[in-house]
């Protein structure tokens, strides 16, 4: 009868044969914590590119317009917050016209105008929430105030007409 020792019966050593190492594992190398200042490169062959410092700038000067944006809106009276968003929106209806008859514009403008347009939106219900009007109040007169609205040429088509 075949004895057999209890490290060859083991679970462990069962799948491998005897006298083989079995290397421990790895975590793939760009898991590996560098040392401070070393660029952290998910292949050992690339060395990290440096980013250009202008790139950052750009996004700091467009946080500023937006806020300087913003603080224009919030000075406004609500009125002509309101007649600028009726305006805008004749803009972005003569965007639309134009786009369907393939006639030239600018694409941007789309984003440009509905950004505004919110912009404007969130600063009239800022407004409406310290008069304390709750949001079902709100929806009743945003409804009463798109009732209401004397729809007119936008401000484009306005400039035309004086100029002709």
């Amino acid at each position: 009868m075949a004895t057999m020792s209890l490290a060859a019966a083991s679970p462990l050593t069962a799948s491998t044969p005897r006298g083989l190492a079995v290397p421990a594992p790895r975590a793939p190398p760009f898991l590996v914590p560098r040392a401070f200042g070393a660029p952290a490169t998910r292949f050992a062959g690339l060395a990290a590119a440096p980013r250009p410092s202008g790139r950052g700038d750009a996004a700091v000067v467009r946080m500023a317009k937006r806020e300087q944006e913003l603080e224009e809106i919030r000075a406004m009276e609500t009125e002509n917050l309101e007649q600028e968003v009726v305006d805008l929106k004749g803009e972005l209806f003569l965007l639309r016209l134009k786009r369907s008859a393939r006639q030239e514009f600018k694409s941007s403008e789309f984003g440009r105008m509905r950004k505004r347009v919110a912009r404007l939106l969130t600063v009239r219900r800022e407004r409406e929430i310290e008069q304390g009007i709750n949001k079902r109040n709100s929806r009743k007169l945003d409804r009463k105030w798109k009732l209401g609205i004397v729809v007119g040429p936008p401000p484009s088509l306005r400039e035309k007409k004086e100029e002709e």
